[in-house]
C-alpha cells in the first residue's frame, strides 16, 4: 500500500539509518531536510548549514533525492514566538514538543503528502505504534497508538506527546525498536559510519553551544528584581529576570550561606520568591492542574469519571502513578500517588498507561503544596 516514503533527514545517525532501512525495504524513499531556523551569530552557534551538508551527502551515498524545506517563518511564528512569550511571563516551556506538534507532524507531513507525494513519512525518533515501524499493519481496524520506544534511555514520547492521530496513522518509526547501540552498529556496516561518529546535538536546538542566558537575552528585555525569601518576606538579593530562572533551580544569592531555590515568580511585583533547602516542602506537590489536553488516544474512561495511569512532566524522570479527572473548559486534574518537586507551569503533563503515551496536557499551575496538604 505504501510506495513512496518521505523521510525528514537531518544530519544525523538517526534519520540516516531510517532512510537506509526505508531504502533495503525497497520504498521510493525521498529526503526533506527542514530549515527551521535562519540565524547564523557571529560565533558561528548555528549548525543548520552543517547539518544540510551532511543531509546531502546522506542521500548522494544512498542515491535518493533530497530537497530542503523552509519553515523558518512558521518556526517563529507558531514555536519560538510562544517560546518568548512563555519566559516573558515567567513561564518555562518546552520548544521541542512544539515543534513536533506544528511544525514536523503537521506542516511536514502536509508538505510531504500534498507537495512530495509521499504515501507516508518517516522519521528517526525512538518511538513505536501499534501499526509497526514500516506500517505493516496499517489496515488493522484498530485506532492508532503511540507506544514507548524499546530503548527507555532515547525513548522520545515524551516529545511526541502532542502530535495528531492524523498524522501518526502515517508515519514509520524504523528505529524505535531498536537501542541506540545497535542503531550506530548498523550505520558503520552500511558504510554510514561518518555518521555514527558524528556528535549528537544535545539542548534547545536554536540555542546552540552559547549559554542559555547569553542566548535569551538577545530577545527578551532584562527586568532586574528582588530575590524574596518566601518563608521570612525578606529581600535576600537581586535577580537579572525571570527568563533567567526557572522553578526548583539553584539560585546562589551573594552574601547569604544557605542554599536558595526557585518558588515562585510573581510578575506584578518582578519578585521572585524563594525557599531554603532543596527539598523544601514549598517545592513538594502531589496536585497539578492542566489545561487543553491533545489526546492522541483519549482514555474512554475519562467520559464518566477517573482515569488511572501514568504521569511525568519532564522525560527524563520515573512515571508516577496517578488519577485524572476532566473538569470542563478543556482542563484537567491530576492527583498523583506521590509527591514531585518542581512541578514547571508551561510544561506539559504527559500521559502513560503500560507502554503507551495517550497524549499531554500544558500545565497551568502546580496544586497546594506540601506545607498547606
Amino acid at each position: 500500500m505504501f510506495k513512496r516514503v518521505v523521510v525528514g533527514v537531518s544530519g544525523g545517525v538517526d534519520s540516516a539509518v531510517t532512510a537506509y532501512l526505508l531504502k533495503s525495504k525497497g520504498y521510493d524513499v525521498r529526503g526533506a531536510f527542514m530549515k527551521n531556523w535562519d540565524l547564523i551569530d557571529e560565533a558561528g552557534y548555528c549548525t543548520g548549514e552543517q547539518d544540510w551538508l551532511d543531509a546531502q551527502k546522506l542521500c548522494r551515498r544512498l542515491g535518493i533525492p533530497l530537497e530542503q524545506v523552509n519553515f523558518v517563518k512558521d518556526y517563529w511564528l507558531e514555536v519560538f514566538g510562544s517560546f518568548l512569550k512563555d519566559y516573558e511571563a515567567g513561564i518555562t516551556p518546552n520548544p521541542d514538543i512544539l515543534c513536533n506538534r506544528h511544525i514536523k507532524f503537521n506542516l511536514f507531513y502536509k508538505y510531504a503528502r500534498e507537495r512530495m507525494g509521499a504515501d507516508a513519512i518517516a522519521t528517526g525518533h525512538y518511538a513505536r505504534t501499534n501499526f509497526g515501524p514500516f506500517l505493516e499493519k496499517y489496515n488493522d481496524p484498530q485506532q492508532v497508538r503511540l507506544l514507548v520506544g524499546t530503548d527507555d534511555i532515547k525513548d522520545q514520547t515524551f516529545f511526541l506527546s502532542q502530535i495528531s492521530a492524523e498524522a501518526l496513522r502515517r508515519t514509520m518509526f524504523p528505529i524505535g525498536g531498536m537501542n541506540k547501540s545497535k542503531v550506530k552498529q548498523i550505520a558503520i556496516e552500511v558504510g554510514l559510519e561518518f555518521f555514527a561518529r558524528k556528535k549528537e546535538s544535545m539542548g534547545i536546538c536554536f540555542v546552540g553551544k552559547r549559554s542559555f542566558q547569553d542566548f535569551i537575552v538577545d530577545y527578551i528585555d532584562t527586568k532586574p528584581g528582588d530575590f524574596v525569601d518566601f518563608d521570612t518576606g525578606k529581600v535576600v538579593g537581586r535577580h537579572n529576570g525571570f527568563h533567567n530562572w526557572t522553578i526548583g533551580q539553584g539560585a546562589k544569592i551573594a552574601s547569604c550561606l544557605q542554599p536558595y531555590y526557585i518558588f515562585q515568580k510573581h510578575i506584578e511585583s518582578n519578585n521572585i520568591y524563594v525557599v531554603s533547602g532543596h527539598d523544601h516542602p514549598l517545592l513538594l506537590t502531589d496536585m497539578v492542574y492542566a489545561e487543553c489536553p491533545i489526546w492522541i488516544n483519549r482514555p474512554a474512561e475519562l467520559k464518566t469519571g477517573i482515569w488511572r495511569c501514568q504521569f511525568r512532566f519532564q522525560h527524563t524522570k520515573p512515571l508516577v502513578d496517578c488519577s485524572v479527572v476532566e473538569t470542563g473548559h478543556e482542563r484537567l486534574f491530576v492527583k498523583l500517588d506521590r509527591s514531585l518537586r518542581a512541578i514547571t507551569p508551561g510544561q506539559y503533563a504527559v500521559f502513560y498507561k503500560k507502554d503507551e503515551c495517550f497524549g499531554s496536557a500544558r500545565i497551568v499551575r502546580p496544586g497546594p503544596s506540601m506545607v498547606y496538604s
